[in-house]
């Protein structure tokens, strides 16, 4: 195996368990090369479960920061660098490594490049993109795909998923089953179906619809990495949305919007035509970097409504569709 790894793809695929699950299997007493498994029995594998197995070490971004600060790695290669207390060699992953800086990543570049012997780093993100390229240089990136709708559907299964909420969450989780199941939390999708409604009026109330986004993304608690996260999840729901709209413009029937939604998303289709959908569409897509990039989420949701209303208002509006339809 190679000293390092870089772990890219989308965020709910599996990479951080496939991290936790290879680094047990090599500090497991009974794992061998030819047969790299955990037996989830041996005392380091009962170690690593309760968390506290001196030769594994986890670091992630604090949740009141915006990147992996330099004295986190710091302890991560003085840790590193000491002698493995069980013999196994050493095994360190580190999350959230889209957020590493010019300084936490050359601080531990050394340790990256050389670590002790039968040890190993895993660094895990989201695209070789975004990467510094010293990291790049020094890792082996191996890219995980989405997961089909067969395989998305069997992990909500697994995990208790309500069978009449599957067909709507495996087609929402563009074969994510991370994203399956945060989306299944229903207030998500009631806060989606307000939107649409309120975007789907003669003339639009920027300020009014601003404050309901934002309450609904504050409603997650008042942590930041809590709220930003909720905000990517409804601009998810609201992008797939478009989707569906853009769909109606050319005559397609095969949406997946629910009954409740479908009165608003003809009458936004018959308004702004596939141009413009295509511009909602890629205004929020621009939106979701701005947030991942720590902008404040109050200023990017207010200007993404603002843009999507100028977008929608640019044509003269039709009849409102009764809901009925």
């Amino acid at each position: 195996m190679a000293h390092a790894y870089l772990f890219v793809g989308r965020s709910g695929v599996g990479k951080s368990l496939f991290a936790h699950e290879l680094g047990k299997a090599l500090l497991c007493d009974k794992s061998t090369p030819a047969h790299l498994e955990a037996c989830d029995a041996c005392t380091s594998c009962t170690l690593f479960r309760a968390g506290t197995h001196p030769d594994f070490f986890v670091v992630r971004r604090p949740d009141d920061t915006q990147e992996l600060k330099i004295d986190l790695l710091r302890e991560l290669c003085q840790k590193f660098g000491l002698k493995p207390m069980r013999g196994h060699g050493k095994v360190a992953i580190l999350e959230d490594a889209d957020d590493l800086n010019d300084e936490s990543a050359n601080c531990f570049l050394k340790t990256l490049e050389e670590p002790p012997p039968h040890s190993l780093f895993i660094l895990i993100g989201t695209s070789p993109d975004r990467q510094l390229p010293t990291i790049l240089s020094r890792s082996h990136i191996v890219r995980f795909a989405s997961l089909s709708e067969s395989d998305v559907e069997r992990v909500l299964g697994q995990q208790g998923v309500e069978a009449n909420e599957l067909s709507r969450l495996v087609k929402a989780s563009r074969g994510s089953p991370g994203q399956a199941l945060a989306l299944s939390d229903m207030s998500l999708w009631d806060g989606r179906r307000r939107l649409l409604q309120n975007l789907a009026q003669p003339r639009i109330d920027v300020i009014a619809i601003s404050k309901t986004f934002l309450t609904m993304v504050e409603e997650a608690g008042k942590e930041s990495s809590l709220q930003r996260r909720r905000a990517i999840l409804l601009l998810d729901l609201l992008l797939a949305a478009w989707s569906d709209a853009l769909r109606i413009t050319v005559g397609d029937s095969n949406v997946d919007a629910g009954s409740d939604e479908l009165a608003a998303l003809h009458f936004i289709a018959d308004r702004a035509g596939p141009e413009r959908i295509m511009e909602l569409i890629e205004r929020g897509i621009a939106a979701e970097r701005q947030i991942g990039f720590y902008i404040q989420i109050g200023l990017v949701l207010e200007g993404l409504v603002e843009a999507w209303a100028r977008i929608l208002e640019e044509n003269p509006a039709p009849t409102l569709i009764s809901s009925k339809k």
